[in-house]
């Protein structure tokens, strides 16, 4: 694609995507992004999806052990506060015209 003469092609520090910039309408015009070097082989797509399915099911099972284990773990912070409710005296709460 030939080029006008207010086009500028700059490369992006960031992601080292190349822009073309149309300096009358002030606007990128066009993106294109590198070719990636990691770029995975369809060959390895099959092994890919089996890795992200076991990843998502490790994912899962840990969410519903921890639900397991929430009701517990409650149950524990529930006693442990009702016996610093017991153990503390018995208060009169402050108002704030109690201060005046």
């Amino acid at each position: 694609m030939s080029r006008l003469k207010s086009e500028l092609e700059v490369q992006c520090p960031c992601c080292l995507a190349t822009l073309v910039i149309d300096l009358n309408l002030g606007r990128v015009i066009s993106h294109k992004e590198p070719e990636r070097a990691n770029k995975p082989e369809l060959s390895d797509a099959q092994r890919i999806l089996a890795d992200q399915a076991r990843r998502r099911e490790d994912i899962f099972q840990q969410s519903v052990e921890s639900e397991r284990n929430r009701d517990d773990a409650l149950a524990r912070r529930f006693e442990e506060a009702l016996k610093q409710a017991h153990q503390e005296p018995i208060t009169k709460p402050t108002r704030d015209f109690d201060l005046d």
